[in-house]
């Protein structure tokens, strides 16, 4: 029998954001043939949607949507003239996020680009002038300028993978930066000080790099301690097939960051997804898994892992209709995929918001769990993820201590192939201390919360 131990007197902090996705609801203010996920987002309480790739979706607004290039189509216009920038579309897309309670994480730059011909991801053709570009898009969204909003976007991204793609990859074929290192580490550094000397209370940061531990990351580092570029936050991708994986990359990520002096700099995995293998047959079935529950399993047992990882903000890739999105139905997005409640569940931690000490004790790390509780109520999630297709159920002991005296309502929630989070079994317990037997299938997942009731 597995053994898991909750400490709830041994308090970690407060619980980080790690159900944050990328991309928005989809939704129209008009009624015309509106299907619409947003009341899902907002059961989720998914507090942030990163922007990037948006353009592939038409609903968005497609081309014309969040990309530099899209909000400012002809270069060889006067950057400070209102009449120079298309906002109209991502205006809508990110009125959508605000209205569901979602705040977005802005991708300057592009979207990934895989078709022979590039139009977002060459360099621009002069770096101090795409800063200043960068700068009107902030100030509209966050200041009011030409006819803009004031929303509360704290998080500006700088360019998306540079790194996919060596220097002596042919520009044709590298799908996020088309020049080379050293002229990428140039435009951050450009963009990066205009942008935090304009607008020194938003956090600016990037590059959404491929994956954390690697040698252009060194250099990338390098470059930009010796040139003093300001770094609110340093942003980076992971696909795995085992939560193992990614929590490698999460303590990588931040033991990297410290080595080059970003001690303060926040760490945020904004790319992952469960993925066995990027070609052929590892590739089908990376997409089907994403789908369904094993999916499922996994989106849980990495957000529960996270929680106690040196991470900062966890962004799931990806809630926009696609096929890597393993929350909605791609053709009928109202309809929850068996990935969406992972994000249900976490909420319900989120919101206790402090997070408590767990003991694994015989666990061999199939067994996943994250607890959290504030001044009277506690809870928790727990996962059972291997990355095979079929295996007993299994049996584990849930024992927690630190409680305050008195008696409990627990509900107990799982995730399965039959249930959607559904109640399954409730009861009430007293005392400071206590255990709980629970039966758990592969890829199922308990959601646990005890409420105080005197």
């Amino acid at each position: 029998m597995d053994e898991i131990k909750l400490h709830f007197a041994e308090e970690l902090g407060a619980i980080r954001p790690m159900h944050a996705v990328n991309n928005g609801p989809v939704y129209k203010f008009t009624e015309d043939q509106r299907i619409t996920n947003i009341d899902a987002f907002r059961d989720a309480g998914i507090p942030y949607a990163r922007t990037h790739d948006a353009s592939f979706y038409s609903s968005y607004g497609g081309e014309h949507t969040i990309d530099v290039h899209a909000i400012f189509p002809d270069f060889s216009k006067d950057e400070n003239d209102p009449a120079s920038y298309d906002f109209v579309l991502t205006d809508e897309y990110l009125k959508v996020m605000v209205y569901a309670g979602v705040e977005p994480f802005y991708r300057l730059g592009s979207k990934i680009e895989h078709w022979p011909k590039k139009y977002g991801t060459l360099p621009p053709p002069d770096f101090k002038k795409w800063a200043a570009v960068c700068e009107h898009i902030i100030a509209h969204y966050t200041e009011g300028w030409a006819d803009g909003f004031r929303y509360k976007i704290t998080y500006w991204e700088i360019w998306n993978e540079p790194d996919l793609g060596s220097d002596e990859t042919d520009p044709v074929n590298k799908k996020c930066w088309g020049g080379t290192k050293e002229q990428f580490c140039e435009l951050f550094e450009i963009t990066a000080k205009h942008l935090k000397n304009r607008f020194p209370s938003l956090k600016i940061g990037g590059p959404a790099v491929c994956y954390p531990v690697q040698g252009w990351v060194d250099d990338f580092l390098s470059y930009c301690r010796d040139r003093k570029v300001p770094m609110d936050f340093f942003s980076w991708h992971c696909y795995a097939k085992l939560p193992s994986e990614i929590t490698y990359a999460e303590k990588a990520a931040r033991e990297i960051l410290d080595k080059f002096g970003f001690t303060e700099a926040e760490s945020i995995l904004d790319e992952w997804n469960y993925v066995k293998g990027w070609v052929g047959d590892e590739w089908v079935y990376s997409l089907r898994t994403e789908k369904n529950l094993k999916g499922a399993a996994f989106i849980a047992s990495v957000i529960e892992a996270s929680a106690y990882q040196p991470l900062d903000l966890l962004m799931y890739y990806d809630a926009r209709p696609c096929g890597m999105n393993g929350l909605f139905s791609t053709d009928f997005v109202c309809d929850k995929l068996k990935g969406y409640y992972p994000f249900w569940m976490f909420k319900r931690l989120y919101d206790l918001g402090r997070l408590v000490a767990i003991d694994n004790g015989t666990n061999d790390s199939k067994i996943i769990c994250c607890a959290t509780k504030n001044d009277t109520d506690m809870a928790f999630m727990l996962t059972y993820y291997d990355d095979i297709d079929v295996a007993e159920e299994k049996k584990v002991c849930v024992s927690f201590d630190g409680m305050a005296d008195g008696a409990y309502e627990v509900e107990y929630r799982l995730l399965d192939a039959g249930h959607d989070a559904d109640p399954v079994r409730s009861e009430t317990i007293r005392g400071v201390a206590g255990k709980s037997y629970l039966t758990i299938p592969l890829f199922g997942t308990y959601l646990v919360t005890m409420k105080k009731v005197d």
